[in-house]
């Protein structure tokens, strides 16, 4: 008996493995698998672009000169009229007090000239006027000659003639008239071209860039400062145009810097470019940072997370055990009764690491992600946990929505 039993146990022991490697057969390897549930998604378009401002201003001088003072530095903000550089202006200088003496020539000395030789002919006329009538009385009674009523009358005549001169020669000069405009002309034109030597912020804005330093001789046209017109920040983002149909005015972003990884920046998107950028395939989108921090700089590199859909709860299924993807259409092995078995399935919110099904699988279920599994085979799930990150990375084009989970 100790015999057989001796012989049995290694016999039985060997049945048992045979009949567990048989069972391990039939039921067929253990593949990756996940187990579908309903959790938040979020649909993003990740894109790289840069730091602007709405717009940039280029200051320039419209004389030729010598740089006398610069009052501003690169950096600062200034105001609307605020002095930002200073010409020589000797020239320009003396032709403004040349104007503003000749100004004040016609109203101390010319003006009152003008007027008293106006009341002199005016007094010149009366007299003349009446010796002219009493000549003529004389004459008719025979008491004067017609030689002497002649020269009377001449003397009328030159009398009315130098009225009529002194009368327009203090038109010309009186409070208002030609001569005053005409040099208050000369005076205005003067102290415009003395004004040019200073040069003013016409929009209020930070300064980005100075090319002048004092002592250097400038031309008409030369750009002496570039300022960044004050406003809202924005964010110029190329993206894809294959995420156009994605996209809509309002939709918020979460943006980080390459220089301040750590620090987050919200910002909205305020504007879709009408045109496609032919070159690169891309769309510009605007994005505005209403209340800018100090740190974030024109220019910088920035990465932002637009956002483009949410779901509070959605069945999600991640985008490896899609097959035979096609739009909102694909296929996924679903792990039924042991084996693996085609489902066509339609989705919604799609992405790059995670989409949603709308259509074709419910919570529970079993689904395949192992490529070299056929329909119809007999598999067991190892299941994993789902992902809950796009795995995708931002690019200076943009890339496709991404999905979280």
């Amino acid at each position: 008996m100790p015999r057989r039993l001796l012989w049995f146990l290694p016999a039985a022991c060997a049945l048992v493995l045979l009949a567990w490697w048989g069972l391990q057969r039939w039921q067929g390897p253990r593949v990756a698998a996940y187990q579908l549930r309903s959790t938040p998604l979020e649909q993003d378009v990740v894109a790289t672009g840069r730091v602007i401002t709405p717009s940039r201003v280029n200051v320039a001088s419209e004389i030729t000169g010598t740089v006398l003072q610069r009052l501003v530095r690169r950096g600062q903000q200034v105001h609307v009229g605020q002095l930002l550089l200073r010409l020589r202006s000797d020239q320009a200088r003396a032709q403004l007090d040349q104007a503003r003496a000749a100004l004040r020539q016609l109203v101390q000395q010319s003006r009152p000239q003008a007027l008293a030789a106006l009341r002199s002919a005016e007094s010149a006329q009366a007299l003349a006027l009446s010796e002219a009538r009493r000549a003529r009385a004389q004459a008719s009674s025979g008491a004067l000659s017609q030689q002497a009523l002649e020269q009377a009358e001449q003397a009328e005549q030159a009398a009315r003639q130098q009225q009529l001169a002194a009368r327009a020669a203090w038109e010309s000069v009186r409070p208002g008239g030609a001569a005053q405009r005409q040099l208050q002309a000369s005076e205005a034109a003067a102290r415009a071209v003395a004004q040019r030597a200073d040069i003013r912020a016409e929009v209020a804005g930070q300064v980005l860039t100075r090319n002048v330093e004092v002592g250097d001789t400038i031309n008409p046209g030369q750009v002496l400062f570039t300022l960044a017109r004050a406003g809202d920040t924005e964010v110029s983002l190329p993206v894809d145009e294959q995420n156009l149909h994605e996209l809509a005015l309002g939709q918020e972003a979460r943006c980080i810097t390459d220089g301040y990884p750590d620090r987050a920046v919200a910002a909205r998107l305020v504007f879709i470019a009408p045109s496609v950028d032919t070159t690169s395939g891309t769309i510009e989108l605007r994005l505005r940072v209403s209340d800018p921090p100090p740190w974030l700089r024109q220019d910088m590199t920035i990465s932002c997370d637009l956002r483009t859909a949410e779901l509070r709860q959605a069945l999600v299924v991640p985008d490896d055990a899609l097959r035979d993807r096609e739009g909102a259409r694909a296929r996924v092995l679903l792990l039924q009764a042991g084996k693996a078995r085609l489902r066509e399935v339609r989705l919604g919110l799609r992405g790059l690491v995670a989409s949603q099904v709308v259509q074709g699988l419910r919570a529970g279920d079993v689904v395949i992600t192992d490529r070299a599994v056929r329909d119809g085979e007999r598999v067991r799930a190892r299941l994993q946990a789902l992902p809950s990150a796009p795995a995708s990375a931002s690019a200076a084009t943009g890339t496709a929505p991404a999905s979280r989970s």
